[in-house]
């Protein structure tokens, strides 16, 4: 008994009343109305309805994107990045929105220029796209990317590397700063 609630009783013929269980289990309770709405509303809709929805999501920001034109605006022109406003230092994704903006207008140049890793990885993150595309809508397979847990840290330990590098004040890391 604890704060007058029992813990850790089941009803006979539970898990917890076998021969081989240890500790008290746990019983998730009922869902709720708003959960069962969703749950419905999820089972009920077609399969195509989360791609177009990650699709409209991609074409919102690239036409926010455009319309704003993140490569002339000051430091605190919208779109912002809300660290670099309060410290000055750039943080792993600065300069992606301005890459993202120079990739819509077909200067890779200038996108690796501004975010080399953000340019990197965007034709595998487009891959997987098309992929999850084909399978969740069409019912194919196409072939999966298969990445090695060390080589995604590999990448992660590259990118917080290059993330501190770029924020030294002395050469040659001042080269990184955009």
């Amino acid at each position: 008994m604890v704060g007058g609630v029992s813990v850790g009783h089941a009803p006979a013929g539970c898990a917890e009343h076998s021969p081989g269980a240890v500790g008290p289990q746990y019983f998730a309770p009922p869902p709720g109305r708003l959960a069962t709405f969703f749950a419905r509303w999820y089972a009920r809709s077609p399969r195509w309805l989360a791609p177009l929805g990650v699709l409209a999501c991609f074409a919102g920001a690239a036409a926010y994107v455009l319309v704003s034109d993140p490569t002339d605006g000051k430091a605190d022109a919208v779109p912002s990045c809300l660290l670099k406003y309060l410290t000055g230092l750039d943080c792993p994704g600065c300069g992606g929105t301005r890459a993202f903006y120079y990739l819509l207008h077909g200067n890779v140049s200038a996108a690796a220029r501004h975010h080399l890793l953000f340019v990197f990885a965007v034709p595998f993150l487009t891959y997987l796209y098309v992929s999850w595309v084909a399978e969740t809508v069409f019912g194919r397979k196409l072939p999966k990317i298969q990445l090695s847990p060390f080589a995604v840290g590999m990448f992660l330990a590259v990118w917080g590397a290059w993330s501190v590098a770029r924020n030294l004040p002395w050469a040659p890391f001042t080269w990184f700063y955009v």
